[in-house]
C-alpha cells in the first residue's frame, strides 16, 4: 500500500516550479523530503541522537553526494563506486552547514546528521541550489529544537535581469553567481563571484534572492502544518546559575576591558587573558570547581566578550589598539624562491601567506568529474592551512573542508581576472604561514603577486579584505571593524570577505549573524570594505606593478599552433613515435588537442628556452610544407638512385622528392653522378603532378639555361608503330586461331 503524500508547490515565476513532498520514501528518519525541479530529485534526511553529548558545540554533520546513476553514468576510477567527496560536494555542504548551524538552541549538543543525495539529475537544473531548501524541509517535519525555516538559493543577472537559480546557459551569460542563505526575516549567509559589480549592485542581488527564499519558507511550513506538525523535543538543557554568572562577570569585565583598550600582541593578549581567568577560578575550591568549573569558564567567556564588543562600541578601539577602519601594517615580497615559476609572501599584521604559480599545459588541468558537472578547470587554486600557522600541534588528516572552501572563495576571487587567451594551465598554492586573521583574504593578495611575477598577463590586480560587525540592537550602535583580527571573528555579528579590483567586486563570503541586519548597513560596511581593499591594492601594485612581460628564464614558455586535421596522423606518427622523438630531442612537452568546432589540431608546446620550441615549430612546418607550383626551392641530395636523386627540402626537412635523371641537365645524362653528388645543395623549379606518372615533378633544368643549338627531341609518338601489331586487342595479340590449331589435351592417365 502505498503511503499518503504530502506536497507542496514552488512556482518560480518564469514556467519553472520546484516540489516539496514527503510520506513516501525513507519514513524512520526524523525527517525527510524529496525536493524537485524538472527531473532533478533531492533526497534529505534528518536524524538527531536523543542522547546530549558531553561537549560544548553542537555535533552537526551535513553530508551532500551526488550519485553517478543519477546522470545514467559509472563512477571513474578503478573501484566503481562512490567514495570520498568531491571538492564541489563539500562547498556545497558547507553551504547549508553555515545557514543550519545558528539556528539551533547554543545549548543543544545531540549529534545531528543532515544527508543531501542527487537522486536523479537535470542538466537544465543546478541542484546545489536547492540542497538548503531540502534541509530546512526535511528539519521542518521532524521534532528538532530549530528556530526557523530557511532557504537558499542562487542569483545570477543575465541581460541585466536578475535570475532565481539560473540553468547553467543562463550561468554563461551571467556576469554574477551568487548564493544567498536567510529565513524570512533575516539573510544569513552570502557567497558568490561576480564580475566587478558594485557594492549597491551587490546588495540589489542579495534582496532579489531574500524576496524568492520568503516563498520557499512558506511552503516548508504549508507542508509541515499539512504532514502533521511535531512537537519539538524536550533535552536537557545546560545547567545555568544566574548568581554565579554575574559573579564572574563582576570578577572579569573590567580586567579584561583593561587589557583588551591596552592593543597588545596576540600572544601577549591571550596570556594575559587566560591569567585572568586562572586567578576566578583560583576564587573557588576544588569541591565548587568540581561542581561548576565548566559553569565558571563559559561565564567568563560570556565577560570576555561582552568587554571587547564594548570597548570598541563606546570608545572605538579593537583588542590589538586600531580604529575601527585601520589596516594593519603591510609588507610583501616577491619572486621569494628561486626555483618557482612565479612566488610571493604577503603579511598583514599576525597574518602571512606564501603562494606560488606553477605553469602546465592543458594536459595538468584540474579535471572536474561530478554527475551535475563535468568539465576542466584551466586556473585552479589550492590552499593549506597547517597547524603551526596557528601555534598549534595536531595531526593532518588531509584536506579540511575548511581548505577547500577558502582555497575556493580565492580562486573565485582571482580567475574573472586570467585572460582568456592565457596559453597556460596555471596552479596556484598558497601555503598560510601565520593566521590572525583572515588568511583566505592573505591568499588573494599574495596569489595576485605570485601570478603577475609569473608573468601571467592578468587583466587587473585583486586584492581582498575581510571585515567584521559589531552591533547594539538596544543603543542602535554599530561598529564595522576593516581587516579582522581571529578573536574578533568570534565575537561579531557579521564576518565577511570581499575581494575585488579597484573598479568592483570580484567574490565574496558572508556569515551574518545578527537578524534583521539593515541594507542601509551591510551597504556601509560594504562601501567601508571598498576603501580597505584600496588601501590593500595599493601596497600590492607597489611592490609589483603590472604583470612581468614574460615568464622565468627556468619556467617554460608555451606556444600554441593550429594544425590541420589531415596533417594530425603525420604529426603523431605510428603508435606516437615522432611526438616522442620529438619531445625528446627537443626536451619539450607536446600536447595535441582537437578544436570541437572547427576539428583542426590545437598543439601546445612548453618547453624552457627557444631553442627547442623552434626545433618543434620547423618540424610542424616541415609536415605542413606543401610546394607551390612554379615556385623554386633550394634542395639538398640525400640519396643517389640510377634513374635519378632524391633530393630534400632545406625550408621542409623531412619532405622529399625524387629529381629525375631527365630533369637534371639539358644534356643526356647517362649517369647521375657526372651531374649531382650526395650533399650538394641547389635549386629546383616544382611542377607539380606530372600528369602522365602522377608523381611530384621538380626540375633543375628548368632553371639552366638551354645550350647553343640545344633541339628538343620530338615528343613520343604513342600511335607509332612498335614492331608489333598495334591493333592487336586483349583477344587478339597476334596469336591468332592458336587455341583452335592447339591438338585437345589427352586425358591424364589414371594411375
Amino acid at each position: 500500500m502505498i503511503p499518503k503524500v504530502f506536497r507542496e508547490v514552488i512556482d518560480l515565476g518564469d514556467g519553472r516550479e520546484i516540489s516539496i513532498e514527503t510520506g513516501k520514501l525513507a519514513k524512520q528518519a526524523h525527517g525527510s523530503v524529496v525536493v524537485q525541479s524538472g527531473k532533478c530529485m533531492l533526497l534529505c534526511t534528518v536524524v538527531s541522537n536523543y542522547e546530549q553529548k558531553d561537549l560544548n558545540f553542537l555535533p552537526l554533520t551535513v553530508d551532500y553526494r551526488e550519485k553517478f546513476a543519477a546522470a545514467g553514468r559509472y563512477p571513474g576510477g578503478f573501484f566503481k563506486r562512490e567514495a570520498r567527496p568531491s571538492d564541489g560536494e563539500v562547498l556545497t555542504m558547507r553551504l547549508v552547514d553555515r545557514v543550519l548551524r545558528p539556528l539551533f538552541p547554543k545549548d543543544y549538543h545531540s549529534e545531528t546528521q543532515v544527508m543531501i543525495q542527487l537522486m536523479s539529475h537535470d542538466p537544465e537544473v543546478m541542484p546545489d541550489a536547492m540542497a538548503g531548501l531540502a534541509a530546512s524541509a526535511a528539519i521542518q517535519l521532524s521534532d528538532f529544537p530549530f528556530e526557523c525555516a530557511i532557504s537558499e538559493a542562487r542569483v545570477g543577472r543575465v541581460n541585466g535581469e536578475f535570475v532565481i537559480n539560473p540553468t547553467p546557459a543562463q550561468m554563461e551569460e551571467s556576469d554574477l553567481d551568487m548564493m544567498i542563505g536567510a529565513s524570512a526575516d533575516s539573510v544569513m549567509m552570502v557567497e558568490g563571484e561576480m564580475d566587478e559589480i558594485s557594492e549597491e549592485e551587490m546588495a540589489d542581488a542579495i534582496k532579489f534572492a531574500h524576496e524568492a527564499i520568503k516563498v520557499q519558507c512558506a511552503a516548508q511550513l504549508r507542508l509541515a502544518e499539512a504532514f502533521g506538525k511535531k512537537a519539538v523535543r524536550e533535552y536537557e538543557p545546560e545547567r545555568e546559575d544566574l548568581d554565579l554568572e554575574k559573579k564572574v562577570h563582576d570578577m572579569a569585565y573590567d580586567k579584561v576591558y583593561a587589557i583588551a583598550k591596552a592593543g597588545s600582541a596576540k600572544h601577549e593578549r591571550s596570556a594575559a587573558f587566560q591569567q585572568i581567568k586562572e586567578d576566578i577560578k583560583a576564587t573557588f575550591s576544588e569541591e565548587e570547581l568540581a561542581d561548576y568549573g565548566g559553569l565558571v569558564s563559559d561565564y567568563y567567556r560570556k565577560a570576555e566578550k561582552a568587554a571587547i564588543r564594548d570597548l570598541t562600541l563606546n570608545e572605538g578601539l579593537r583588542l590589538d589598539g586600531r580604529k575601527t577602519d585601520e589596516i594593519r601594517p603591510i609588507w610583501c615580497e616577491v619572486d621569494y624562491l628561486p626555483s618557482t615559476h612565479g612566488s610571493a609572501v604577503f603579511t598583514r599584521g599576525e597574518t602571512q601567506a606564501l603562494a606560488t604559480v606553477t605553469l602546465g599545459t592543458s594536459r595538468d588541468a584540474n579535471q572536474i568529474d561530478m554527475p551535475s558537472q563535468e568539465g576542466e578547470e584551466r586556473f585552479y587554486l589550492h590552499y593549506n592551512f597547517p597547524p603551526f600557522c596557528t601555534g598549534e600541534a595536531r595531526p593532518i588528516r588531509g584536506t579540511s573542508r575548511r581548505e577547500v572552501g577558502h582555497g575556493n572563495l580565492a580562486q573565485r576571487a582571482l580567475k574573472g581576472m586570467i585572460p582568456a587567451d592565457c596559453p597556460y594551465t596555471v596552479r596556484v598554492v598558497s601555503e598560510v604561514l601565520e593566521s590572525n586573521g583572515s588568511s583566505s583574504m592573505a591568499t588573494v593578495c599574495s596569489g595576485t603577486m605570485a601570478l603577475m611575477d609569473a608573468g601571467v598577463q592578468m587583466t587587473k590586480p585583486v586584492s581582498g579584505i575581510a571585515m567584521g560587525l559589531i552591533s547594539d540592537a538596544n543603543s542602535g550602535k554599530y561598529a564595522v571593524l576593516s581587516d579582522i583580527l581571529g578573536d574578533e571573528d568570534h565575537l561579531g555579528d557579521m564576518d565577511f570577505k570581499v575581494t575585488g579590483t579597484a573598479d568592483g567586486i570580484t567574490a565574496c563570503q558572508m556569515d551574518i549573524k545578527v537578524k534583521g541586519l539593515s541594507y542601509e548597513i551591510l551597504v556601509n560596511a560594504l562601501q567601508q570594505a571598498r576603501a580597505g581593499r584600496l588601501h590593500i591594492l595599493e601596497k600590492l601594485t607597489d611592490t609589483i606593478a603590472k604583470p612581468n612581460a614574460d615568464v622565468k628564464e627556468h619556467a617554460p614558455t608555451m606556444v600554441t599552433r593550429r594544425v590541420p586535421n589531415e596533417f594530425i596522423g603525420a604529426l603523431i606518427g605510428p603508435g606516437g613515435k615522432v611526438i616522442q622523438e620529438m619531445q625528446k630531442e627537443t626536451e619539450t612537452t607536446i600536447v595535441i588537442n582537437e578544436d570541437p568546432v572547427t576539428e583542426e589540431g590545437i598543439v601546445e608546446i612548453l618547453g624552457v628556452g627557444k631553442k627547442g620550441i623552434d626545433a618543434v615549430m620547423a618540424k610542424i612546418d616541415a609536415i605542413l610544407f606543401k610546394p607551390t607550383v612554379g615556385s623554386v626551392y633550394e634542395v639538398k641530395v640525400i640519396k643517389m638512385l640510377d634513374f635519378g636523386a632524391v633530393v630534400e627540402y632545406l625550408d621542409a626537412p623531412g619532405n622529399e622528392v625524387l629529381l629525375h635523371v631527365s630533369e637534371l641537365a639539358w644534356e643526356r645524362t647517362e649517369n647521375v653522378s657526372d651531374v649531382v653528388n650526395m650533399g650538394d645543395v641547389f635549386d629546383v623549379k616544382y611542377f607539380g603532378l606530372d600528369p602522365r606518372t602522377r608523381k611530384e615533378k621538380v626540375s633543375r633544368k628548368a632553371l639552366l639555361p638551354k645550350p647553343e643549338g640545344y633541339v628538343a627531341r620530338p615528343p613520343r609518338d604513342d600511335k607509332r608503330p612498335s614492331g608489333r601489331d598495334n591493333n592487336r586487342g586483349r583477344d587478339n595479340r597476334g596469336r591468332d586461331n592458336r587455341r583452335d590449331d592447339r591438338k585437345p589435351r589427352e586425358d591424364k592417365k589414371e594411375d
